[in-house]
């Protein structure tokens, strides 16, 4: 009989806790209680991967794959842990190659129809992320057939096919992950991409509308700034435009909120658009915005860290202006 109060026991307590306080976004917490599972036994795989998942979310992508590859050394055949850290390896550091080589390494330990696909997947994003889309529609061709029970990989299969330029095959996979998860906030947002991209507005609308649902509704993110901190990286980054860009929002009132508003994305505009200028100067007048919108749970989302607010920031205002004034498209950027 196991002793669920001896070493063990009190092991296994605490990585259950500190999974616990991951799911809770509470990343300190959960390093505390990881920290504390090191204690009771260093020389667990679980632990390693637990703590290099912890890192990973707080954006100390090296360290986290440094606990990875402890969690590997311990357990050769730790597939999760080869997994979190290919994941790693795409982002942040873009590293397409290494992730593709701890896929195929992970794929000698998988039996299962449905890890393999997941694992796959990766494989597909990685490919996708070196330019190579020939080499990623042929790694979706050799999928495993499903259906699958987890909704996330039918997902990740349709927007891998809308990636690779299929948008009648990504819209039908869409749909599926939706019939199993009607909540599922990114693929009501992706299908509203390709029913964009097909030129069916309204129901890429109705999408887009049901994607912002789905994600006011869901699971809220812990924000990665306090407001004022996320405002102050608002200031920072208009003064860092270029000259001619920062003239068209001179005296501009600039608005933080989470998300646009519903009858904004009924109009068409992107649910997880960063920023949207409005108000703006008639044509023949000088460059002006007269409002400036900040989505700050957007931002968010594309930033991932709290180090790359300020950035993702000013690229959305100046996507946005040059968007709106085309002329403007030629204005050097400042150093980041």
């Amino acid at each position: 009989m196991t002793n669920d109060d001896g070493p063990m026991g009190q092991l296994s307590a605490h990585i259950d806790r500190a999974w616990d306080l991951v799911n809770r976004g509470d990343f300190a917490g959960a390093m505390r209680s990881a920290e504390k599972c090191a204690e009771l036994d260093s020389e667990t795989p679980e632990v390693h991967n637990l703590m290099g998942f912890i890192r990973a979310q707080e954006g100390q992508a090296e360290q986290a794959l440094e606990h990875y590859e402890r969690a590997m050394e311990l357990d050769e055949g730790f597939v999760e842990a080869m997994l979190n850290a290919a994941e790693v390896k795409l982002h942040p550091l873009e590293d397409w190659s290494g992730a593709i080589a701890l896929v195929e390494q992970a794929l000698d330990w998988i039996d299962d129809p449905e890890e393999q696909a997941d694992a796959m997947l990766i494989r597909i994003e990685a490919l996708l992320g070196k330019g190579d889309r020939a080499a990623a529609a042929a790694a979706l061709r050799a999928l495993p057939d499903g259906p699958f029970e987890n909704p996330g990989i039918p997902f990740s299969i349709g927007r891998a096919r809308f990636e690779t330029g299929d948008a009648e095959g990504a819209e039908a996979m869409l749909r599926q992950a939706l019939e199993k998860d009607p909540r599922h906030a990114d693929a009501h947002y992706h299908l509203g991409l390709v029913l964009q991209a097909r030129g069916a507005l309204r129901d890429a609308s109705i999408a887009f509308l049901c994607a912002r649902d789905a994600d006011l509704k869901g699971p809220a993110r812990p924000p990665l700034l306090p407001a004022d901190a996320f405002e102050r990286r608002v200031r920072a980054a208009m003064e860092k435009l270029p000259a001619p860009l920062a003239a068209a929002l001179t005296g501009a009132l600039v608005m933080v909120v989470d998300v646009p508003g519903a009858e904004v994305v009924a109009e068409g505009v992107d649910p997880r658009i960063p920023a949207l200028l409005d108000d703006l100067s008639p044509e023949g007048e000088p460059f002006r915005a007269g409002r400036v919108f900040i989505y700050q749970a957007n931002v968010e989302r594309a930033a991932l860290h709290a180090a790359d607010v300020e950035r993702e920031i000013r690229d959305a205002l100046v996507a946005e202006l040059e968007h709106a004034f085309p002329e403007l498209a030629a204005a050097p950027l400042a150093p980041s």
